[in-house]
C-alpha cells in the first residue's frame, strides 16, 4: 500500500500523453540556468542573444549524448529491448554524457561566433551546476538514482521533510536519498561559484565547476545502487569524476601560469583565442 505522501511521477495527462514531473523539472532547471547566465553575460558586455545558440544546441546535443552514453553502458539490456532506447522520458540519461556532448557543442558554437570558450564557460558554469542540482529532483519524482537500504530512523535523524522520507519508501524498503545529497552539494556549489567568480581569472570558474561537481559526484556515486559499471567493481561515474578533477586542475594551472589569463571582471567580451593572452 502506497503512502498518502507518495508522489506520482506523472504530473498530468493530456489525452494519450503523460507529462512527467521528470521532464518538467529538467526543463525548469535549464530555463532558470539560462536566465541566470543571461544576466551574467550582459554584465561582461556581451549582447543579450550571445548565449541563445550556445545553450540551445548544447542542451539538445547534450541530451542526445547523455542518452547514448547511458545506453552504451547498459547495452546488454537495450540490445534485448531496442524499442526502449529513445524512451528518455522513462529516465536513464547520464550527466557525464551530457557534459561531454554539451561542452564539445559549446566549443564549436563559440568558434563559429568568435567567442572565447573559457569566458563563456565561466558565465555558464554556475547555471550548469544549479540546473544539475534542480534536475536531481526529477530522479526523486521517478523514484530512482537512490542509494542502498537504510532504516526509517536514519532518514528521520537527517531532519529532512517527511514527504522525502515517504518517497524513499520503495517496494517496502527505505533508501538513501542520494538525489538529495547531490542536489544540496550542487546548489552550494552554485552559491560558491557565483560569489567567487569575480575574484578569479578567466577559465577558473569553469575549472572549479568541474572539480566541485566531480568531488561530490564521486562520493555520492559510491552510495548509489544503480551505477553504470565499467567492471564488476569500478563505477563509470567515479572514473569520470577523477578524470574531470584532474582535467580541471591541469587547465586552471596552465591558464594561470602559462597563458596569464586575465581577471574575469577586468576585461570585456573576449574573442576566440588565436594567441596567448598577455
Amino acid at each position: 500500500m502506497m503512502s498518502l505522501n507518495y508522489i506520482d511521477p506523472i504530473a498530468f495527462e493530456l489525452g494519450p500523453i503523460s507529462v512527467r514531473w521528470y521532464g518538467i523539472i529538467i526543463a525548469t532547471g535549464i530555463l532558470l540556468g539560462y536566465f541566470i547566465a543571461q544576466a551574467s553575460v550582459k554584465r561582461i558586455g556581451h549582447d543579450k542573444d550571445t548565449l541563445v545558440d550556445i545553450i540551445f544546441w548544447s542542451a539538445i546535443v547534450g541530451f542526445i549524448v547523455a542518452r547514448i552514453y547511458f545506453v552504451i553502458f547498459q547495452w546488454p539490456y537495450y540490445a534485448q529491448n531496442p524499442i526502449e532506447i529513445p524512451m528518455i522520458w522513462h529516465g536513464g540519461i547520464a550527466i557525464h554524457g551530457g557534459l561531454i556532448g554539451g561542452f564539445i557543442t559549446g566549443i564549436f558554437v563559440c568558434r563559429h561566433k568568435n567567442l572565447n570558450p573559457f569566458q563563456i564557460g565561466d558565465v555558464i558554469a554556475p547555471s550548469m551546476i544549479l540546473g544539475q542540482g534542480i534536475g536531481r529532483w526529477g530522479n526523486f519524482m521517478n523514484h530512482e538514482a537512490h542509494g542502498g537500504p537504510v532504516a526509517k530512523s536514519f532518514l528521520e535523524n537527517l531532519h529532512i521533510p517527511n514527504f522525502i522520507i515517504e518517497n524513499m519508501h520503495i517496494n517496502g524498503k527505505y533508501y538513501h536519498p542520494t538525489f538529495l545529497y547531490e542536489s544540496l552539494w550542487d546548489i552550494i556549489g552554485f552559491i560558491v561559484l557565483i560569489f567567487i567568480r569575480k575574484h578569479l581569472r578567466v577559465g577558473d570558474t569553469l575549472c572549479l565547476y568541474l572539480i566541485w561537481y566531480s568531488i561530490g559526484r564521486f562520493f555520492v556515486e559510491g552510495l548509489r545502487t544503480d551505477s553504470l559499471m565499467l567492471t564488476e567493481h569500478i563505477r563509470v561515474a567515479q572514473v569520470m569524476s577523477v578524470v574531470l578533477i584532474i582535467v580541471g586542475i591541469v587547465i586552471m594551472v596552465i591558464r594561470r601560469v602559462k597563458y596569464k589569463a586575465p581577471q574575469y571582471k577586468a576585461v570585456g567580451p573576449l574573442a576566440w583565442p588565436t594567441k596567448k593572452v598577455k
